[in-house]
């Protein structure tokens, strides 16, 4: 009996090897499979998303490529192949309008929790936060502000978005600083130089007006000067006459500058101060700009403004002059 048991175990262990091993086989198999047509395919897809692998460099250059037509009115899977085509072009966050985190957004808008759009935001979000950094520190802090913008939307609660906030801050003190020192040492030279033209001014009247009593002193002893000594006191005087019909230009008709869509979304203010000249006629020519806060964002409107206004021309002794005149513009909201 014993012997007949003992035999039986024996079988039994002997069918379940195999069968353990059959079934380690399959699961084995299973997993590769799984790597092959599920997990491998999933992570090409992931890399394309973010545009390679996530070690790329992310480069800041504005790349010009003109964005695709009527983006509100592509859907989910188009927006999610013009994000993988930004990002193969390294277009992460720049420039506005045709990057890769704008495409994302807009997939999530349409559809909230798309898997695609969300991971690749996240496998990303470091590399475009370096991306902002760089903006920053490149001191273009508008282009700065809106990528950080980007980053937020993307992930409200990252801390990073923070510290560049902080970071870009910093950076339009210092900004704001060195602009207004410049302002200070413009207004300096400005003074000094009205100044010592008054000075001038004042010691070549001084110098007249000794010139011409030097001439009166001999004739008082006579009771009426020679002819020729009056016509040089007349000659002499003549000058301050001039002088005095001299006039300023007249700003007649003024026209108020676009406030640009950008800034006004931004709710971004500044300045522009415009160097120009007014010709014989009164109109406006050669305006420049001599300086700006925030740099760039509101020249282009200043300049088109001021180029259209309507001068008064500057006269010497009645006949039109021209003149040079420098002018700060001031953009503000709701003004």
């Amino acid at each position: 009996m014993d012997t007949r048991s003992s035999s039986m175990r024996a079988h039994a262990r002997g069918a379940v090897r195999p069968t353990l091993l059959a079934v380690v086989a399959i699961i084995v198999l299973l997993a590769v499979a799984s790597w092959f047509l599920i997990i491998q395919p999933h992570q090409e897809l992931m890399m394309q998303d973010a545009g390679g692998h996530p070690s790329t460099p992310v480069s800041t250059d504005k790349i010009s490529v003109p964005p695709p037509a009527n983006v509100e009115a592509m859907d989910v899977n188009q927006l999610l192949a013009e994000a993988r085509k930004a990002m193969n072009d390294h277009r992460v966050l720049a420039p506005a309008g045709n990057n890769a985190f704008e495409f994302y957004l807009k997939a999530l808008e349409k559809q909230p929790g798309n898997p695609v759009a969300t991971d690749a935001l996240r496998e990303t979000f470091p590399f475009a936060a370096s991306g902002a950094e760089q903006a920053i520190n490149g001191r273009d802090v508008n282009e700065a502000q809106r990528q950080i913008d980007l980053l937020a939307k993307a992930d409200p609660a990252n801390y990073t978005v923070t510290i560049l906030r902080s970071k870009l801050d910093a950076q339009r003190k210092l900004l704001d600083k060195e602009q207004q020192q410049a302002l200070d040492q413009q207004r300096q030279q400005q003074l000094a130089a009205e100044k010592a033209a008054a000075d001038k001014a004042a010691a070549e009247k001084l110098a007249s007006e000794q010139k011409v009593a030097q001439q009166a002193e001999p004739q008082k002893p006579t009771a009426q000067a020679p002819a020729a000594q009056q016509q040089v006191a007349a000659a002499e005087a003549k000058p301050a006459s001039e002088a005095a019909a001299a006039t300023e230009p007249v700003l007649i008709r003024t026209v108020q500058p676009r406030y640009p869509t950008q800034a006004r979304r931004a709710n971004l203010e500044g300045w522009v101060v415009v160097s120009y000249n007014i010709d014989t006629d009164g109109n406006v020519n050669g305006v420049k700009v001599l300086d700006a806060q925030p740099r760039h964002l509101f020249d282009r409107e200043a300049v088109d403004a001021v180029e259209r206004w309507k001068f008064k021309p500057a006269t010497r002794n009645g006949v039109p002059v021209e003149a040079n005149r420098q002018q700060r513009i001031v953009f503000k909201l709701n003004q």
